[in-house]
């Protein structure tokens, strides 16, 4: 990241959201709402003053609220840009009239509580969009306890534990007591490959993550024992499974086959009953820690995107790609490309992957003076074209819109956007609306080519 933001050729335009795009390949109009900071990035110097004097502290959203941050803050210390925020809400100055202790110590002056949010337009020859993904609300399995007893947790807590950058400083602790946990049961497919939580699908990393938090969890605290509960594994990479057995044979991390149906506590322990498929009875553990090892889902507000950049989406949020294997990283948008976790479930190779295919898709368009366009598109007779639109509500790709030729409105058709599907022209009422080289005439044409060979070939009354 700090690579990138020193790069001449890159500008980050951060804590900034988009809110509309118009436009089509190579000519995208894109209008960005930047956020204020109220830091002014040109004359802040990353010092850290203004964070380490704020007397307002709450809980930190990148650890998971497990430790405390200030309201002017940078979310992690490796942030891009090294430039604070202040969070509004939970500023004293804006809540209550009073303090400004940051802008007061600030020694660049780059504190600024006048600054106000603002929309700016800019022009993009293609969209990358790689907004990732969420994790599952765990608290619909009321049965897990999530919520309810301190000391589960999710795995994304246990690898914020394990960051030595974290709130605990690389040590795992119970959040009930702070102790040091002895025995840890992991429960997998928590929202995945559950359709009555409505995600079917495999979440892909987690089988993966939760062997390697096992694996950290014996190297660090060789005392510590894991637990792990599972429907299957699915490994499916390479050295994948070699990984998976190293954690059971090299770590003794216990596989159980089954699903956990309840937990409650007895004492200061979690007991853990479930069912162990392989032996054929039900099994109890009693833990120290539970971990859940979450579903992987859409951004909240993904779908919201997908309709601002008119792409389309599956049943469950994820952006749908053209073509699963010819068009991998395209959306059926010109122009607008597709990578990591917001399209589905994709671990860090993966994700890797599509967006090196994404960015050279987009070079593709970039690198060229002019676009090469399928022949085949829709095309509008304004002559006489009746202007009802018909053609503007069911075109998918937003190829058509209305202009005004000698004081009447009439259909247009934007050819870069054009995909040829011919709905149009099928919901033309005058005629006025065809695809090239598909016209009426041309296909009464052909069919007439057809009978008057059969004829030819006496094969006429065969084919009836």
């Amino acid at each position: 990241m700090t690579e990138s933001s020193h790069d001449e050729n890159i500008e980050l335009i951060t804590y900034s959201e988009v809110v509309d795009v118009k436009g089509f390949v190579g000519n995208f109009d894109v209008t960005i709402r930047r956020k204020p900071r109220y830091v002014d990035l040109a004359k802040c110097t990353g010092c850290g003053l203004c964070t380490e004097k704020c007397p307002a502290r709450v809980p930190s959203e990148w650890n998971l609220g497990m430790g405390m941050r200030k309201a002017i803050y940078k979310p992690f210390g490796q942030a891009v840009p090294n430039v604070p925020v202040i969070d509004k809400e939970h500023c004293i100055f804006f809540t209550k009239g009073k303090c400004k202790a940051c802008q007061k110590l600030c020694p660049a002056g780059a504190v600024d509580f006048e600054q106000e949010e603002e929309l700016v337009t800019k022009k993009f020859g293609a969209i990358i969009v790689a907004t990732g993904f969420t994790q599952f609300d765990p608290s619909a399995y009321g049965e897990y306890g999530a919520g309810k007893f301190k000391d589960v947790i999710t795995g994304l807590h246990l690898e914020r534990m394990l960051d030595t950058s974290g709130p605990t400083e690389g040590h795992v602790v119970r959040p009930s007591d702070h102790k040091e946990p002895k025995n840890i049961v992991f429960i997998q497919c928590v929202g995945s490959r559950d359709e009555s939580k409505g995600r079917p699908y495999c979440s892909r990393i987690c089988c993966m993550y939760t062997a390697k938090q096992a694996i950290l969890l014996k190297d660090h605290f060789p005392e510590t024992q894991s637990y792990i509960f599972y429907i299957d594994i699915r490994a499916g990479g390479k050295n994948y499974e070699e990984f998976v057995k190293k954690a059971q044979r090299e770590y003794g991390a216990i596989y159980i086959r089954g699903r956990v149906s309840k937990i409650y506590e007895k004492g200061d322990k979690l007991v853990v009953r479930g069912v162990d498929t392989l032996a054929g009875k039900q099994v109890e553990v009693e833990a120290d820690l539970v971990v859940l090892a979450t579903a992987v889902v859409p951004q909240p507000d993904a779908i919201e995107l997908a309709k601002i950049l008119n792409i389309p989406y599956d049943q469950y949020g994820f952006y749908s790609e053209a073509h699963p294997k010819l068009q991998p990283v395209e959306s059926v948008t010109k122009g607008i490309f597709l990578t990591g976790s917001c399209q589905f479930p994709k671990d860090i190779p993966d994700s890797v992957a599509t967006t090196g295919a994404a960015s050279i898709r987009a070079c593709e368009i970039l690198s060229k003076d002019e676009l090469i366009l399928d022949p085949k598109i829709a095309c509008v007779n304004s002559d006489i074209c009746s202007g009802c639109l018909n053609c503007v509500e069911v075109c998918p790709f937003n190829a058509i819109e209305p202009r005004e030729v000698d004081g009447r409105v009439v259909a247009q058709v934007t050819p870069t956007l054009c995909h040829g599907c011919g709905n149009c022209a099928s919901a033309c009422r005058t005629g006025a609306a065809n695809v090239e080289g598909f016209t009426d005439d041309q296909i009464y044409a052909q069919v007439a080519s057809v009978f008057e060979i059969l004829k030819k070939e006496n094969l006429l009354e065969l084919s009836e």
